[in-house]
């Protein structure tokens, strides 16, 4: 099923909010970007546990995959939000910056 992202960005947003209102924090322009770093960190630590090169700590190989697994989407969302924030329209940058070069 093809994605939507403005509409997915939209629902991020929402869920974002709410993140934020129930933690008491503001979003503001800075969070976004330590978030998203966070969330990279984050998949780096799943990426070397799945790759057999950081302990596993307790964590079965199946946990540790769907790990690795959920961090992508984690890293994706908070890039999104990222770019939202920023009013970046992240298909029509895709296309003047990688789709381009399609043959």
């Amino acid at each position: 099923m093809p994605v939507d992202l403005e509409e997915l960005t939209a629902r991020l947003e929402k869920i974002s909010v709410g993140y934020g209102e129930r933690l008491g924090f503001d979003r503001d322009p800075d969070w976004f970007l330590l978030k998203l770093q966070e969330e990279v960190g984050e998949l780096t630590q799943a990426y070397l546990q799945h790759t057999g090169r950081a302990r596993a700590k307790g964590a079965t190989p199946d946990d540790i995959r769907t790990t690795f697994h959920q961090e992508f989407a984690d890293v994706l969302c908070q890039l999104l939000l990222f770019a939202h924030q920023h009013d970046v329209d992240l298909p029509q940058e895709i296309e003047r910056k990688w789709l381009v070069y399609e043959g």
